[in-house]
């Protein structure tokens, strides 16, 4: 029997297409990060901050209470917290050590956001007087909406 050969007419034993891969240069490479601009995760925080005081200025201005200002601001900090963990174990030196460790990283650091963010909502009953759970929710859904508005501004690559 008679092994198949690794390539034949441009394709590989899985019948995809041979690619030859090179190594890029210290020049290719920043030439292709300048060229395409990865979004920083502190921005994305950034903004779900805004969005945070946001909602909670205008849940405090349409309810006139306080508790309900408070709770639509737990429930942006409930997104915002859990998501600055998330970047911070991004951002770290280990995660970025080479591919495998970055696919690790991620998935311990979400598994960690989304650990966190049930936490705090499980907890707010205890650290909100007067909760309002439908502000909670509003000040959870506007600040997680924030990765939608985030992607569409996110830096264009430039032309050369």
């Amino acid at each position: 029997m008679q092994p198949e050969p690794a390539s034949r007419d441009g394709f590989d034993a899985d019948g995809l297409e041979d690619q030859d891969f090179k190594r890029l240069t210290r020049q290719e490479a920043q030439a292709l990060r300048a060229a395409d601009p990865a979004l920083s995760p502190w921005w994305v925080v950034g903004l779900q901050c805004v969005a945070g005081l946001a909602v909670s200025l205008v849940a405090w201005g349409v309810s006139g209470k306080a508790s309900v200002a408070w709770s639509a601001a737990y429930g942006a900090l409930a997104v915002i917290i859990p998501a600055a963990l998330f970047a911070r174990g991004l951002m770290s030196q280990f995660s970025s050590l080479n591919a495998a460790t970055a696919s690790f990283g991620f998935f311990v650091w979400e598994a960690v956001k989304m650990s966190v963010s049930i936490a705090m909502i499980v907890a707010a009953p205890r650290l909100i007087a007067n909760l309002s759970w439908l502000a909670l929710m509003a000040g959870l859904f506007v600040t997680l909406k924030m990765y939608w508005l985030a992607l569409l501004k996110r830096p264009r690559p430039r032309k050369n």
